[in-house]
């Protein structure tokens, strides 16, 4: 799996990376059939809080999107993590019904 991990109006550091890297470790079950993931996460420049964007992209073809808005930005990638496994199941579920 190749994880890209850009900022918008923000530069990810060495540790968010990290951190990043430790909550999609529970991504593990995908390896095979995920071919790239893309998180994009943009800074609000009105108020305060971020945009997460994630794209999952898989083995087969297809593509799917996650969002999250949130003020904490570890809480936020907390809560895309676990959006992105629910969607990885729920995908490879749909697959192996066909």
């Amino acid at each position: 799996m190749n994880l890209t991990v850009r900022g918008v109006h923000y530069n990810p550091s060495d540790e968010t990376r990290a951190f990043l890297d430790k909550k999609l470790a529970k991504l593990s079950f995908a390896e095979d059939y995920l071919h790239d993931l893309d998180i994009v996460i943009t800074r609000q420049t009105l108020g305060q809080g971020y945009h997460l964007d994630a794209k999952l992209h898989f083995s087969w073809g297809t593509v799917k999107v996650v969002s999250y808005d949130c003020i904490e930005l570890y809480e936020g990638i907390e809560l895309i993590a676990d959006k992105i496994e629910a969607v990885a199941r729920k995908e490879k579920e749909k697959v192996k019904e066909h």
